[in-house]
């Protein structure tokens, strides 16, 4: 839940990338950090294991207008995809406000997709968050440049039936690479989280 400081008058609200391992959960975010460089205070935090790996998160702030009198302060975090590291994960989700979930679009991909929404649910069931129950979470279907690849890409309508038909979250078709509407992408999440917690203000 977001965290309220009374004394600066601010909401820091927590949004978490989600998704299989090199889906592009941390090229989202240092896209994000370059592109808007110039309106964040701090450095981008990464902290990797003996493989190199990111491992915990990177954060950004964004500021984004007021809920009730409080300026909003966003931070993103991303959570490592293997599943060996499911106890980062969970504890990472500790908090969190809104999801953006990345969904790698190579066919190869299909299967760790869904386990990896599933394992989603369960994580966030952990700390009594309903998934399906209204909260805050935007779909982004990344590496859609590679078909001009010849990589072999899920479509969108496989996509939507395995991840999202019963969520029915909005969604982007997107390159973390290029930045193709990973701009977007946060700005929705960031917009969603925010309606989510001032009816809860309210």
């Amino acid at each position: 839940m977001a965290v309220i400081n009374i004394r600066k008058k601010e909401v820091q609200v927590k949004i978490v990338y989600v998704g299989p391992g090199r889906g592009g959960k941390t090229t989202n975010l240092e896209y994000l950090f370059g592109a808007v460089r110039h309106r964040i205070q701090s450095d981008m935090v990464s902290i990797k294991t003996h493989g190199d790996r990111t491992l915990f998160f990177d954060f950004l702030p964004f500021d984004l207008g007021q809920i009730q009198g409080y300026m909003v302060k966003t931070q993103l975090y991303t959570v490592p995809g293997q599943v060996k590291y499911n106890a980062t994960r969970k504890l990472v989700l500790k908090g969190v406000d809104g999801v953006v979930f990345v969904a790698d679009s190579m066919e190869v991909m299909r299967d760790k997709n869904i386990a990896s929404l599933e394992n989603l649910k369960e994580n966030l069931a952990f700390y009594d968050l309903d998934l399906y129950n209204k909260f805050p979470i935007v779909m982004q279907y990344n590496k859609r440049d590679l078909a001009e690849q010849g990589v072999p890409i899920l479509t969108i309508e496989t996509l939507e039936q395995d991840l999202n038909s019963k969520l029915k979250a909005p969604y982007f078709e997107a390159s973390a690479l290029s930045g193709h509407n990973v701009i977007a992408t946060v700005k929705k999440a960031i917009t969603m989280t925010v309606v989510s917690l001032q009816d809860h203000f309210t």
